[in-house]
């Protein structure tokens, strides 16, 4: 029926035969897909009488918490400069909330919601929400999304999720490093100090090792893995590149190296993860995220929550992509 407000983005998607984030992009960045594309996604959603949140609901005026530990990791930055393009054409206010890293900590659920008076709703990236904080988050009815978080164990009905498949993008990495003919890595990763969320390292190496065999490194958030690196790498059968879990571990490992006079790509590979400035600087091989596009779609996903709370489907996972520079 038109205008029923049982059709969502993911109705008008499957009557397009295309992802949710490309019928966002159609209807809120039309520049970035092709005009066939565009005239398609308008026409399913002309034909289902949908119409965006905002257009539903004023939205004007919301104010949104967002929290995660930007501190920590500048990436979250960029999904935040996301929300905000968003929240420009809607007059949202976003009111960031800084919190420690998940890798830092033994036990990082997120059991107070962040302190925010007034709030119409709530974004949490990279930190896992403990029960007592999704309790409160269902007993106030405040609409929440998460961003980049993995919990172990569900505990209810979780909230809606924006994702990126970190496991396709160890797999893009490991096909590239076994083509140019490694077949022996370290992963160099972060300390997992909890086992109450899944780490994207996690199933970044489960992605790497269905093309090569990894030797994991553990480097805690400040330390310079350069001497464990050296000796790995002086061994015998030594491994022949690194895949860092992000671009600013890959730096410190390149630096380190060199300091000791590997040569990038003459000795070792090296290859990152996220692809922002600093990789593009280094002219690093990198996996790249849409850290901006994850950030826009997460605030679509809440404002679409606000306007329809009984949506059943919660989530959102995008597609990562290699980018080839010098150094792998």
């Amino acid at each position: 029926m038109r205008g029923s407000p049982k059709v969502t983005i993911y109705t008008v998607a499957e009557r397009a035969g295309v992802s949710i984030s490309t019928v966002s992009l159609a209807i809120n960045a039309p520049h970035r897909v092709s005009e066939q594309t565009r005239v398609k996604v308008i026409a399913a959603a002309g034909a289902l009488g949908y119409r965006t949140a905002s257009a539903r609901r004023p939205v004007a005026g919301m104010r949104i918490a967002v929290a995660a530990p930007f501190t920590t990791y500048q990436t979250y930055f960029r999904r935040f400069a996301g929300m905000l393009l968003r929240a420009r054409e809607t007059a949202i206010e976003l009111a960031a909330h800084d919190l420690p890293s998940a890798a830092s900590a033994k036990a990082p659920l997120l059991d107070a919601l962040p302190a925010r008076g007034g709030i119409d709703g709530l974004i949490v990236m990279g930190v896992p929400l403990g029960s007592a904080a999704l309790r409160a988050s269902r007993d106030a009815a405040l609409p929440l999304v998460l961003v980049d978080v993995r919990r172990a164990r569900p505990v209810g009905e979780d909230p809606p999720v924006v994702l990126l498949d970190d496991e396709a993008g160890g797999r893009l990495a490991g096909e590239h490093l076994r083509a140019r003919g490694h077949h022996h890595v370290v992963y160099l990763g972060e300390p997992l100090l909890s086992r109450d969320y899944i780490a994207a390292g996690q199933l970044r190496m489960r992605g790497l090792s269905d093309h090569v065999r990894i030797t994991p490194i553990v480097c805690e958030l400040d330390a310079d893995p350069t001497a464990r690196l050296r000796e790995v790498l002086s061994g015998a059968d030594a491994p022949t590149a690194i895949m860092a879990n992000h671009d600013e571990l890959a730096a410190r490992a390149w630096h380190g190296l060199r300091a000791e006079g590997f040569s990038v790509p003459g000795d070792v590979a090296i290859l990152g993860f996220d692809d922002g400035p600093l990789a593009q600087t280094l002219d690093l091989t990198t996996v790249r995220q849409p850290f901006e596009e994850s950030g826009r779609l997460a605030l679509e996903m809440l404002i679409d929550t606000i306007a329809q709370p009984t949506r059943s489907i919660q989530r959102m996972e995008l597609a990562p992509s290699l980018i080839v520079r010098t150094s792998a």
